[in-house]
């Protein structure tokens, strides 16, 4: 994983119970992915059954376990952020052994220039199979208006699975606290400073193992708020100053540019 080498990117992996799952992704990456990395472990609770499966399994020595600052899969992904030191840090499902291979084509256009880079389920090559009606009207909706009307550069606006640079997660001010909602948000922010965004095709299958944690309905809100700030770069004129930054660019506390 670190091939005695710099590593170049942090691989955030929030968990809950997926102890059935976590070792065909962990030797998927592992086998995949020659860009030198970090795997972060956030979890929950200390009984959560994906630790002891990594454990006992002995295979990955290096692998950092972190536990959740704050409430929930958004809290444990804001946490892995917190820890990670990496210029890249990419958010991968617990679930997912299928897509270790374009971890690589991410990072490289990371490497000319991009601060988000989304793995996409919705341009070509990219696949989303077996979700239950409601999620994919739910996703594949907002995605496609948020592309085609508000012209956010990227097919796949809501899917968590995505790199961001170090710039994007320490001076981009976070505001999100629910869920997966970190992703819009972060990407919409980063549209209206014009910072530039890219993306590679993406497999999705349902999960077949464990009990997926996105709550349609209960983070509806949440990502209402950050589709429409979409909206509001494009037809309201919000420019960069209207930013809400962190002020970690800079020597001060806080800012709005």
């Amino acid at each position: 994983m670190e091939n005695n080498g710099e590593i170049l990117l942090d691989i955030i992996i929030p968990v809950y119970n997926e102890g059935r799952n976590i070792l065909r992704t962990l030797d998927s990456l592992c086998l995949h992915v020659k860009t030198p990395f970090r795997l972060h472990i956030c979890y929950d609770y200390e009984n959560d059954n994906t630790l002891p499966v990594i454990r006992d399994c002995k295979r990955y020595p290096d692998i950092s376990f972190v536990k959740n600052r704050g409430k929930g899969v958004h809290g444990a992904i804001v946490t892995g952020f917190e820890v990670s030191r990496a210029p890249a840090v990419l958010v991968f499902p617990a679930d997912d052994d299928y897509n270790a291979a374009i971890v690589d084509k991410m990072y490289a256009l990371f490497g000319e220039g991009c601060d988000i880079v989304a793995a996409s389920r919705f341009m070509k090559g990219g696949s989303m199979e077996g979700c239950p009606w409601i999620k994919s009207v739910f996703v594949r909706s907002a995605s496609f208006t948020l592309n085609k009307f508000a012209f956010i550069p990227i097919k796949d606006a809501s899917n968590g699975f995505r790199l961001f640079s170090r710039r994007a997660i320490k001076e981009v001010l976070l505001e999100s606290s629910e869920g997966f909602t970190y992703s819009i948000e972060l990407l919409v922010k980063c549209h209206r400073l014009g910072w530039k965004i890219g993306e590679v095709p993406a497999k999705w299958y349902e999960r077949t193992q464990g009990k997926s944690r996105f709550k349609v309905f209960g983070w509806l809100p949440y990502y209402l708020k950050w589709y429409f700030y979409g909206f509001k770069t494009t037809y309201l004129k919000k420019y960069a100053c209207k930013v809400k930054m962190t002020g970690a660019g800079d020597k001060s506390e806080a800012r709005t540019l």
